[in-house]
């Protein structure tokens, strides 16, 4: 069998290993250390804008916490972009709230503005006026940030921006995860740099830092014993961890730009291809393109496509299903206009990862070409 091709693999600059060796040189092997503080530092350099953040055990984490900083408690509702990865909704349950979700817009796959609007009236007509919304950079690419921060600014509600898969994204020169009230960022495995798992809040006060930092460290009072006055939670990031954050800063930037590269490359590839479109960059918009998204004409080619993929080893995954379409939420409320299902039904993601070779690349390239040559 030929070598599995995987759609977005780990990818080491050799950094790593020195903080992690310092780490255990030193005997910081705990959630709290330099290396935290450091990938802390390093994180709030590249983002710039003045903002804080606290390095977590993962962008859920993360989440959750924002909502808890937010004031979300049990009966409340949370407007949540319907087109994600469910750990963007999960949270909301986790703190006894309704999440209510919201359909896409078409030029960048994210939430709508229009619809968000529709939504915020609806719900604060039945009595139940919104506690934040969740806007998500989906695949890297940025939403539509002034509009969709204008709507929830119109209503005074607060935005999470959950940037999970937009590190190294920009919107009109200003970084992603510098947009919200309070910000989160995902380092898990296949994230365009990862610490193997592991996540972070950025907030504007140091303040909030301050509180995430508390509960995330069990919430213990300061005493000499053990003393909790609320509930605390075990979300710091380790101090391990942190180190192969430090190292993976080093080549953000390339990692980037390797990425971006792949999807010209597939772009030119595919560019005379009737049943394949790409999502384009609207004006003022920059996606690190974490991963590489297709848009086929029908479910049948997009199914076809992607089996075609599997038996040539080729990893490539269906855009994620929305959150109005999954058992669990099926009771959740929902403004929809048909873009998300459209997206589920033809799109679909291929291998992007930084780490790809030439040869690799061509592999996927050609097992794309012969498919759509012989079907």
């Amino acid at each position: 069998m030929k070598p599995k091709i995987w759609l977005s693999s780990p990818h080491m600059s050799g950094n790593e290993q020195t903080y992690i060796k310092e780490a255990f040189d030193t005997n910081w092997v705990a959630p709290l250390g330099p290396n935290v503080n450091g990938f802390e530092k390093d994180l709030e350099s590249y983002l710039k804008e003045d903002r804080h953040v606290a390095a977590l055990a993962s962008g859920t984490s993360a989440l959750h916490l924002s909502l808890i900083l937010l004031g979300v408690t049990n009966g409340d509702e949370v407007i949540c972009q319907s087109k994600t990865f469910s750990a963007s909704a999960n949270p909301i349950v986790y703190q006894g709230a309704t999440p209510v979700f919201i359909d896409s817009e078409a030029e960048t796959w994210n939430i709508c503005p229009t619809q968000l609007e529709i939504a915020i009236k609806d719900r604060i007509s039945k009595g139940k006026k919104p506690k934040a919304v969740i806007a998500v950079h989906l695949y890297g690419m940025p939403y539509k940030v002034e509009e969709v921060n204008d709507v929830a600014k119109k209503y005074e509600i607060p935005v999470i921006e959950d940037s999970a898969e937009s590190l190294g994204s920009h919107y009109r020169n200003q970084k992603c995860g510098t947009f919200g009230d309070i910000s989160i960022l995902s380092f898990n495995g296949n994230k365009i740099i990862t610490t193997s798992g592991g996540g972070a809040m950025v907030t504007r006060s140091e303040d909030h830092k301050k509180q995430a930092v508390f509960l995330a460290t069990q919430a213990r009072d300061n005493a000499p014993h053990y003393q909790h006055s609320q509930i605390g939670y075990n979300y710091r990031m380790s101090n391990i961890v942190a180190g192969i954050g430090r190292g993976q800063m080093s080549i953000l930037d390339s990692h980037v730009e390797k990425r971006r590269s792949n999807h010209e490359l597939y772009f030119n590839s595919f560019k005379n291809i009737d049943q394949i479109t790409f999502l384009s960059e609207p004006e003022g918009h920059f996606s690190n393109r974490w991963l590489s998204c297709i848009l086929l004409d029908s479910l049948e080619t997009r199914e076809g496509l992607r089996l075609a993929l599997e038996k040539e080893n080729i990893e490539s995954r269906p855009l994620w299903k929305p959150m109005h379409q999954q058992p669990i939420f099926r009771n959740s409320p929902n403004y929809l206009n048909g873009v998300s299902d459209e997206l589920f039904d033809r799109g679909l993601c291929l291998p992007s990862g930084s780490n790809l070779s030439k040869e690799e690349l061509d592999r996927v390239i050609s097992a794309i070409n012969m498919y759509f040559a012989v079907c």
